[in-house]
């Protein structure tokens, strides 16, 4: 199963010394306060936020999910 990975977001901002308020302003967004939600997942990124976000994050939109692996009891 693959999951949406906050962690991920967080991390790419700071490889790529991106405050949270450059990345507000990128997103159109508020203020700092309001981008650090969705980045803490209070609120969740809608998917059409997401070509938006690989754009800014100079990523693609595929990096924003891992693969989870469920343990199977035996």
């Amino acid at each position: 199963m693959k999951v949406f990975s906050l962690d991920f977001i967080k991390q790419r901002r700071q490889e790529l010394s991106m405050t949270l308020q450059e990345a507000a302003n990128a997103m159109e967004m508020k203020n700092a306060s309001t981008y650090l939600k969705y980045e803490n997942g209070v609120y969740a990124f809608k998917a059409e936020q997401l070509p938006l976000l690989a754009s800014i994050l100079r990523c693609r939109e595929e990096n924003f999910f891992e693969q989870k692996i469920s343990k199977i009891a035996i």
